[in-house]
Parts: structure tokens; C-alpha cells; sequence
């Protein structure tokens, strides 16, 4: 690698690491709405509710990754276990749903076999405008689902729909989607903290 290659790569790496370090700082400001989300998914767990994940692209995976941490990294020994389904991972139910209806009916459609009363819906969207995630989140409203969103520093819908929005002080995709799954491994290391966790990762 030449000189200049290395001067190239050296510049953008500091950047991205200010750009995302200053998306950490301002949530600062935003602990006690982190908690308050750690707090209703206790209670989820606690009183037999169902906790939902969805999103688009990266941000499908992040909603994956936050199920299958919910699922089994917040075991906690003499504690009930949650009960988490992510809505990106039926390939099968997806494929059928945009094939025979239309994509924006995806996430909408899989909610109405499984949704009741007081289930949390999370959802992930760096724009916060994704035509299928904005109709399931209408349809988990109607539902009275507690509903949180984790977007971008627009918002997009989320503030008028969702009970709780996180939104990572960005316009930058790649910068938003890594705050939500650092913040998605801050919840769930505090839900960790409330007891004695099933398995280690030291």
C-alpha cells in the first residue's frame, strides 16, 4: 500500500469513528428513553407478551440479530424467557406475501396471525418511512401494542406513530444502522444485569 493509500484510509477511518462517536454522545440526552424501553421488555417478558422485530436490508438483520439476542443471550437463570419473533427471518411467508400482494404488505400481514393486545412491535428503519414497516407499525397502533422505533435523525413517521423513537443524530445509513445494534447490545446487556445470566461470553 502506498503512502497516499494509507494517508486515503487513515482520514476516512478517523471520520467515521468522530461521526459515530458523536451519534453516541447525543444519546446521552436520550438514557432515560433507553431505559424505558429496557423496562417495558421486562415487563413483556414478565407478563407472557410477544416482542416483534422488523426491517429492511441491514436493518433486517439488526432486527434478526435483537430477536435471537432477546431469545437467548437475556436467559436469565429463575427468570421467565422472552418471547420473540422477527418478522424479516420467514423468507417462505415473505416471498408469498410480496409475490401475491405486494412487499408493503409483508411485515403487516405476518403481524395479523400472531399480534394481541399489549404485545411490543420494534422497528427498524434509517429513514423511518418504509412503506411496510409504517402499515404494520398502524396496525400494531390499532392493536394497542406498545410500539418503539430505532431510525435516523429525520425520524421520518416514527414520531407520530410509534410510544417510544430512538433516533441516531444522522443522515448517514451505515452510521445509523451501527448505533442500532450497538444500543441493541446496550439493552441487552442491562436486561443481562438484572440477574444472573444463563450463559457467559467472557
Amino acid at each position: 500500500m502506498s503512502k497516499k493509500e494509507f494517508s486515503h484510509f487513515s482520514t476516512g477511518l478517523s471520520s467515521a469513528i468522530k461521526r459515530n462517536q458523536n451519534c453516541l454522545d447525543s444519546l446521552n440526552s436520550e438514557k432515560h428513553l433507553i431505559i424505558d424501553i429496557i423496562e417495558n421488555l421486562l415487563n413483556a417478558r414478565d407478563t407472557n407478551k410477544k416482542i416483534f422485530t422488523m426491517g429492511n436490508g441491514g436493518s433486517s438483520s439488526t432486527s434478526s440479530h435483537f430477536a435471537s439476542d432477546l431469545l437467548k443471550t437475556c436467559i436469565l437463570k429463575e427468570s421467565k424467557r422472552f418471547n420473540a419473533i422477527c418478522l424479516s427471518d420467514n423468507t417462505s411467508a415473505l416471498t408469498a406475501w410480496a409475490n401475491d400482494t405486494s412487499y408493503d404488505e409483508v411485515f403487516l400481514e405476518q403481524l395479523k396471525n400472531y399480534i394481541s393486545t399489549g404485545d411490543i412491535v420494534i422497528a427498524f428503519s434509517g429513514s423511518g418511512t418504509s412503506k411496510n414497516i409504517i402499515k404494520a407499525l398502524e396496525f400494531a397502533k390499532k392493536m394497542n401494542s406498545f410500539i418503539i422505533g430505532f431510525t435516523g435523525s429525520s425520524g421520518g413517521k416514527f414520531p407520530q406513530i410509534c410510544d417510544i423513537t430512538i433516533k441516531v443524530s444522522s443522515s448517514d445509513m451505515l452510521t445509523i444502522e451501527s448505533i442500532h445494534v450497538l444500543l441493541c447490545h446496550l439493552i441487552v446487556e442491562s436486561i443481562r444485569s438484572t440477574g444472573t445470566p444463563e450463559f457467559n461470553y467472557e
